[in-house]
């Protein structure tokens, strides 16, 4: 199977895995933290779960939640679900009291698979409400659990003799996993997507960077989350070749890393591209095998030290969700225009940026962004919660991802925003997402977030609430004044407050909706009780 057959006709991760075992059974697939493993090494070892889990009354459509981290059991966790048609839930390891309840209980999991240092969480919800969870598997110590439920080993588990199981019909259109989306404004949300979505993400990725069967991917990136799934387990599958999967993202091993596995790509978020791009070089650097470098956003300054002092090129220009991807990229090699997100993926979908009533806006003009597949099962199939709902961000097949863009006359998609988090002050909209792009370029700002508060004139007052880096010194009317030199005189915050830190979801997204909740506090700064006037030249 190639890559451009999986954009014209349907199939499913099984069928990948098979089409490989024909192909190069034995032959370097997946290194997982350290683990080699062939695809008839992962076949056979998630036949032997598959038994397992079947013994524990897995079938069609039951979830399979697993809490592990970047290991070769989460992988046999993976395959060894959707031999079943059982859909695999990977759970964020940094999930634990109500937020993994939730994902237990709103998943309906039959199986948990739980990682031996992680298992006291499951512990603590033992008096929880889990009716559906029939059985948990442990992996490593401890062995056993202080639970109600059966339990067994990882080892217990893998020791089944494989046995001819009823063909279980795997369709491209059945669920393989469903991903829960960290929730910013209310409890995160499982992104049901198809086998035939997984495959054809796989598919437009090794497209989009031309990757081949002498390519190696390299990555940090966790499996509970939809991007090491699709590049490396699944993409891997596609184009031959193989990937390295590392548990944990380290800057002084990074290169030692490229140079241990042979990589020739990486598959990064765009912060550890800018961690790399300012550390100090490496010995290992020289004579590197990376001839690309995939990770978004990474700013115009990180893709030019890619290119120029690491001699890589950069896949930095894309735009999608975990409901849609990829909404726009740009081809490996090509030169983003500055601040992009490369340009629509008219192969797999229409794209539109359309106004309050749906009506298509001008170039130039922002609006949301949307997005309509050009096949069937191209993209996510609604919310696992809300299945038997009508589904709002799904208008008449147009996916609404309530981001904001605009398109230029070149055909370049610009992100502008999260619909949600753009301010708009006397007549004038306000890019939050532009303003912390100022704000985080201050030598004495750790991090920090620009939201809304409800003005008395009507609208929207800016308020800016940030993190200092440790031993900096700054006031606030000192930030307000250097912001004024930098942004729009509509756009000048009127309140600043400074914190220790700011509240955050378990993967470190900052909950605005609870900042704007907060308002102004008895430790915010107002400029205009302090009087400060701004000139609007």
């Amino acid at each position: 199977m190639t890559t451009d057959q999986t954009a014209s006709r349907q199939s499913t991760v099984v069928d990948a895995l098979q089409q490989r075992l024909s192909t190069d059974p034995d032959g370097p697939y997946l290194e997982v933290d350290g683990v080699e493993l062939t695809a008839r090494q992962v076949d056979e070892a998630a036949a032997r779960l598959a038994s397992s889990l079947a013994d524990l009354g897995v079938g069609r459509g039951d979830r399979v939640a697993t809490l592990l981290d970047n290991t070769a059991e989460q992988v046999i966790s993976f395959f060894g679900s959707l031999r079943l048609a059982a859909i695999q839930v990977p759970i964020n390891t940094a999930y634990k009291g109500d937020f993994l309840r939730h994902v237990l209980e709103d998943s309906g999991a039959r199986v948990l698979i739980v990682q031996g240092d992680y298992a006291h969480r499951f512990e603590q919800l033992a008096g929880e409400d889990l009716a559906d969870l029939a059985a948990v598997v442990v992996v490593g110590e401890p062995d056993d659990l202080n639970v109600s439920i059966p339990t067994l080993t990882w080892a217990k588990a893998l020791s089944a003799t494989p046995r001819d199981l009823p063909d279980a019909g795997v369709a491209p259109g059945d669920l393989a996993c469903l991903i829960y989306t960290a929730g910013t404004t209310g409890p995160s949300k499982g992104c049901m997507l198809s086998h035939n979505y997984v495959v054809s993400l796989a598919g437009q990725i090794a497209r989009a960077w031309q990757r081949g069967p002498d390519d190696v991917i390299l990555t940090p990136l966790p499996l509970f989350h939809f991007n090491a799934i699709s590049v490396c387990v699944v993409g891997t599958l596609l184009t031959g070749g193989h990937a390295a999967i590392v548990r944990k993202f380290s800057v002084s091993k990074f290169w030692p890393e490229v140079k241990r596995t042979g990589a020739t790509m990486l598959s990064m978020l765009g912060s550890l591209a800018i961690l790399i791009a300012n550390a100090e070089d490496h010995p290992d650097q020289a004579g590197h095998s990376l001839r690309l470098c995939a990770a978004a956003p990474m700013p115009p300054d990180t893709d030019r030290v890619w290119r120029e002092r690491f001699g890589c090129a950069t896949f930095s220009g894309g735009y999608g969700l975990t409901e849609a991807s990829l909404i726009s990229m740009l081809p490996a090699g090509e030169i983003n225009s500055v601040g992009a997100a490369g340009k629509p993926n008219t192969h797999e979908f229409d794209v539109r940026l359309v106004d309050e009533g749906d009506n298509e806006v001008e170039v130039g003009t922002v609006g949301e962004i949307v997005c309509r597949p050009k096949g069937p099962n191209l993209m996510f199939t609604g919310y696992w919660s809300m299945r038997d709902a009508p589904n709002e961000v799904l208008v008449d097949g147009w996916f609404h991802t309530g981001d904001l863009g605009r398109l230029d006359e070149e055909g370049f998609l610009y992100f502008v925003d999260r619909k949600k988090d753009y301010l708009r002050r006397r007549g004038e909209n306000i890019s939050s997402f532009e303003m912390e792009r100022t704000l985080l370029a201050h030598p004495a700002i750790k991090d920090g977030a620009v939201h809304a508060v409800p003005s008395d004139q009507g609208e929207d007052d800016v308020k800016v609430t940030a993190v200092l880096n440790e031993g900096h010194e700054l006031g606030e009317e000192d930030l307000c004044r250097w912001m004024a030199e930098r942004v729009p005189h509509f756009a000048i915050p009127r309140y600043v407050e400074f914190r220790n830190d700011l509240p955050r979801n378990p993967v470190g997204r900052v909950l605005k909706y609870q900042l704007r909740a907060e308002g102004v506090t008895a430790t915010t700064w107002d400029r205009e009780e302090a009087g400060i006037k701004f000139d609007r030249g």
